[in-house]
């Protein structure tokens, strides 16, 4: 006797959803139309604009002298922000994640601090605190100490509105991985260094990796607090951002664009490199479940 075949409903829960077909290709169909209208076709737009007249004006909007300074600045405010972040993130997410102290919930309400602020704001709360009016501005005038237009308040900036991004990826990752195996480490003789290196860094390097892709994009990307602090000196304070903008009110679209063009271009490269750490990723956590449990060696 053949067994009474599955009705439609049946099928649909089994598959993890209850909608009809048609609801299900409708919802589909909205997504991809709202991801190519919204996304697809914008960043083609970029690229489309950027070689409007050609490989050779692109490559020569590149080259012009103001945009080389501006790639320069950008690069550099990245390579000092992201390794500050870095270390600051590491150590709060251990810090939160691991230990149980008075004030832990507001250290967590100052890291998601910048997320609430706008980014103008930051920029403004620094020109304030070391602008030529500013708190400090006349003591760092007297001893010829530029901060407010110049890298340095770039980079102060920078650093304000990206830390959060790689303690916000390892905080969660580290609570849930709780603290079993550090203890453990720690009564085998093992200092709190060798702790870190040896048990939770491999633990968390691909939560770290995306902290850190994810802070690099917003770095190099940042125009509101970079706008503020920098003064818009072009070829000294002009980020790739600032330098876009300054570009397009010009009307030298084409110009604008090619800059505009690397943005999109790290934006592209950022998502291929997270996309690759979450393959990687999740390729060694079923490693890890697939390996048979270790058998207790017989004694004798």
């Amino acid at each position: 006797m053949s067994a009474p075949s599955s009705s439609a409903p049946a099928r649909r829960a089994l598959a993890g959803t209850t909608e009809a077909r048609w609801l299900q290709w409708l919802l589909i169909g909205i997504a991809l139309a709202f991801l190519l209208l919204f996304l697809v076709l914008p960043l083609a737009a970029v690229f489309a604009e950027a070689l409007r007249q050609g490989l050779d004006a692109y490559l020569a909007a590149l080259k012009e002298p103001d945009a080389w300074a501006a790639i320069r600045l950008t690069l550099l405010t990245a390579l000092i922000a992201v390794p500050l972040n870095l270390v600051f993130g590491v150590a709060a997410a251990w810090c939160i994640a691991k230990y149980e102290f008075r004030g832990k919930a507001f250290l967590t309400t100052l890291i998601d601090l910048p997320f609430s602020i706008s980014p103008v704001v930051a920029g403004l709360m620094y020109v304030l605190v070391f602008g030529a009016n500013g708190w400090l501005g006349p003591w760092l005038a007297a001893h010829d100490i530029k901060i407010v237009f110049a890298v340095p308040g770039i980079v102060l900036a920078t650093v304000f509105v990206t830390f959060p991004f790689i303690a916000r990826e390892l905080i969660p990752l580290m609570q849930a991985q709780g603290n079993d195996e550090e203890q453990a480490a720690v009564v085998l003789g093992a200092s709190g260094w060798q702790t870190f290196w040896h048990v939770t860094l491999p633990n968390i390097k691909w939560g770290l990796v995306y902290g850190v892709i994810l802070c690099n994009a917003r770095a190099m990307g940042e125009f509101g607090a970079v706008s503020v602090v920098s003064g818009h000196i072009r070829g000294q304070t002009n980020t790739i951002p600032l330098h876009v903008e300054i570009l397009y009110n010009e009307y030298q679209s084409v110009a604008a664009f090619a800059s505009a063009s690397l943005l999109a271009l790290l934006a592209l490269v950022t998502l291929a490199i997270k996309t690759g750490a979450e393959w990687q990723s999740e390729r060694e956590r079923r490693a890890a479940a697939a390996l048979p449990p270790e058998r207790p060696t017989p004694t004798h």
